[in-house]
């Protein structure tokens, strides 16, 4: 009989546009092994069965045995790429009379303001599919016009001659009555479609935004229930018994059956995964520097850039104290009124193509070379990427990718580059210089949308690059934009699968309430009492006390006459904190003017306990046994000589000087010159790009002469 190697084996799994990435962590040992297998975009499910399966057979081969069971936390695509595809059900709106049209109204705002030609994307749901029934509530809740329920019956046949998959519902006025909408959806759901009404999944004002959020639930939900209905029934062949849970676009865990209800709320999930597991490692590595680190981080409150560069695309977010949260994303032109970590994602990855444009100039993304072909070096491609780049230039070792289990095609990566400079007059290495150069800039202009056009100062914060194709990229980006410290952490291309280890389960609940800035405190409360009661409950479902239950409450405010809101902790001194929040942001407060409370929200936190990452005692600081030998790199147009490094085999306490090239299992990280690295005890590696910090008086410091970076 084999024994059993853990109570439970904890997996993470995120499907990224070129890898699908999984950490599994045994609970009774800690051990975290990491695996990567090329994603399936035609199935999803199948890369994620096949790298199960793998990795699986190989732990009980190895004689772990057999776990006794199995919890996975995922993140996936689906709903993403079905709403970006337009590949969602087919699905119908039901709203007020007077106000079909909502979805193509929409807001004044333009996105592109001085562009005469500029559209906004078409709906999802044609007029043909918009249904209107005459009710109507007023803004106090009241009932102006009940429904009719013969009304009713002749929409129901309606809706039935259209094939209808998905219904959304959202009438005027629905979040402070909301039985007409359940009215409509019970009868609807006799007839086995799929409902999703705005009183639950957005009670709040604002039609525009409330209604597409809804409409959007009810356009992708379907289609992620399938997936994870067919994935949790083909998964019991790989793993029994298994629990499956998901990741949502708010950084924490729904479980699988409130998932396959709620789509909308999984929109960017593998991002959000990044997010958080970006934040554990960096706190992490702040508490390793309170322990002695010397390579200047403080621990103090967390001011983090997270910099994810992954095969497909580029995704930043900024962590001031905590990740930030938006109830304004719009998604494929389309407005997600619920809460989502805020999070910016451009076209820019290992994968993206790069090409001339119609006006001679290079170009590279937003399309990718994916997982089916891949950049032209995986063999199989014949279109130039950012990779192939890389390796033209040397950065990225053909022989140590992924731990030497692939070796690249560095001639093949070459030609297309060269057939690509042709067109530009220029060699294949100025080419992929370009192709670099190019890439960055798309990349940089991201981080400063996060920052610098926020109003923060990328000087007062860390840069955690994770991500396959991240540590090529992040200390030049770094560098440009004076951002002193960059994190390499070791688990750095599957950091979003490991986040979603670290997660803790989130309920958000919100609803309007347009109270004075003056009302009584008592009367606030009192209105957040049916939300903790719900998130509560939800809470204990999931199998959690009181003792590991956070609430945080917290309230949208404005000054009287504005039309958006900030969000601001509920606590005794709100108000004074809304007007410090709006001074800090726009530059001024109006304490004496009149002040609107306009929604409540409660956020329910689940607190999971999440796996340790091994650390280890320091070294000797001697990094000699990782040195590989010098490659030739071309730096600035210019071949030279820099050491190579095997990451795996650094210790706590090694100083690197730049430049230098570090090569993982799982990525590369290049160091450029009067840049300075140092292993922490978990194995993260801290990048310095301030000369000050160099300490070349170290016998056992690798430094050479190299041409200037």
């Amino acid at each position: 009989m084999i024994e059993n190697i853990s109570s439970s084996l904890l997996i993470g799994i995120d499907i990224g546009g070129t890898f699908t990435d999984f950490v599994f962590h045994d609970q009774e040992n800690g051990n975290l092994i990491t695996s990567k297998v090329l994603s399936t975009p035609s199935d999803p499910a199948q890369a994620v069965l096949e790298g199960l399966e793998t990795i699986l057979s190989n732990l009980i081969r190895g004689g772990s045995g057999k776990p006794s069971s199995y919890t996975i936390t995922h993140g996936s695509t689906v709903a993403t790429n079905a709403l970006l595809e337009r590949k969602g059900a087919r699905t119908a709106l039901v709203t007020t009379s007077g106000f079909r049209d909502v979805l193509e109204i929409g807001r004044q705002a333009r996105p592109n303001l001085y562009d005469l030609s500029a559209h906004t994307p078409k709906p999802i749901i044609p007029k043909s599919r918009r249904f209107e029934v005459n009710q109507r509530i007023n803004y106090q809740g009241e009932i102006l016009k009940d429904l009719d329920k013969e009304e009713l019956a002749e929409l129901i046949l309606k809706i039935e001659n259209e094939s209808i998959e998905s219904v959304a519902i959202c009438l005027l006025f629905s979040f402070l009555h909301p039985d007409h909408e359940q009215l409509i959806a019970k009868e609807l759901r006799k007839h086995d479609l799929f409902v999703s009404i705005s009183s639950d999944v957005l009670p709040e004002y604002r039609e525009y935004e409330r209604t597409s959020t809804t409409v959007l639930n009810a356009y992708v939900t379907p289609i992620l229930d399938r997936y994870l209905g067919s994935l949790e029934s083909s998964l019991s062949d790989v793993a029994d018994p298994v629990r499956l849970r998901i990741m949502q676009s708010n950084g924490g865990i729904i479980g699988l059956d409130e998932a396959r209800r709620a789509g909308v709320r999984c929109i960017v999930s593998g991002p959000a995964g990044g997010v958080v597991g970006a934040s554990h490692v960096a706190r992490l590595a702040l508490s390793s520097h309170a322990e002695g680190n010397s390579q200047g981080l403080k621990d103090t409150d967390l001011k983090l850039i997270t910099f994810d560069m992954g095969g497909t695309s580029t995704d930043v977010s900024l962590v001031d104290h905590h990740p930030a949260i938006s109830t304004e994303s719009v998604v494929g032109g389309f407005p997600i009124g619920i809460p989502m970590l805020d999070i910016h994602t451009i076209g820019a990855g290992g994968g993206s193509i790069a090409s001339v444009d119609l006006g001679g100039a290079l170009r590279v993304g937003p399309e990718s070379a994916g997982a089916e072909p891949g950049p032209a070096c995986y063999d199989k491609g014949d279109l130039p990427t950012v990779t192939d780049a890389n390796v033209v230039l040397g950065r990225l070792p053909a022989d140590h990718f992924l731990g030497g289990e692939i070796t690249l095609n560095r001639g093949r990566a070459y030609d297309v580059l060269a057939k690509l400079g042709a067109e530009l007059g220029l060699d294949a290495v100025q080419t992929a210089q370009g192709v670099i150069d190019v890439v960055n800039a798309h990349m940089e202009r991201a981080l400063r949308l996060v920052t610098i056009e926020r109003g923060y100062d990328p000087e007062e914060f860390v840069m955690l690059s994770f991500g396959g194709a991240g540590g090529l990229h992040a200390s030049t980006l770094a560098r440009r934009l004076s951002i002193p410290r960059v994190i390499v952490p070791p688990l750095a291309s599957t950091l979003s699968a490991f986040g979603m280890l670290v997660a803790d389960v989130v309920k958000d609940y919100s609803q309007t309430i347009m109270f004075p800035g003056n009302v009584p405190k008592d009367r606030i409360f009192d209105t957040f009492q049916p939300l903790i009661e719900h998130g509560q409950t939800d809470l204990r479902c999931e199998g959690f006390t009181s003792r590991n239950i956070r609430l945080e409450l917290s309230l949208d405010i404005r000054y009287r006459g504005q039309s958006y809101e900030l969000n601001i902790p509920y606590n005794d001194n709100f108000l004074e904190g809304f007007h410090l929040a709006h001074k800090n942001i726009y530059g001024y407060a109006r304490r004496a003017a009149e002040v609107e409370i306009v929604n409540i929200r409660l956020r329910a936190i689940g607190l999971n306990s999440p796996p340790k990452i091994p650390s280890s005692s320091k070294g000797d600081a001697d990094p000699s046994a990782a040195y590989l030998g010098h490659r030739l790199v071309v730096v600035n147009n210019q071949q030279v000589e820099i050491p190579l490094f095997h990451g795996e085999h650094l210790s706590f306490g090694d100083h690197l000087i730049g430049p230098a090239i570090i090569v993982r299992k799982d990525t590369t990280v290049y160091l450029p010159r009067d840049a300075s690295i140092l292993v922490d005890r978990f194995q993260n590696l801290v990048i310095s790009l301030s000369n000050n910090d160099l300490e070349s008086k170290e016998s056992a410091n690798f430094r050479t002469n190299d041409e200037e970076n």
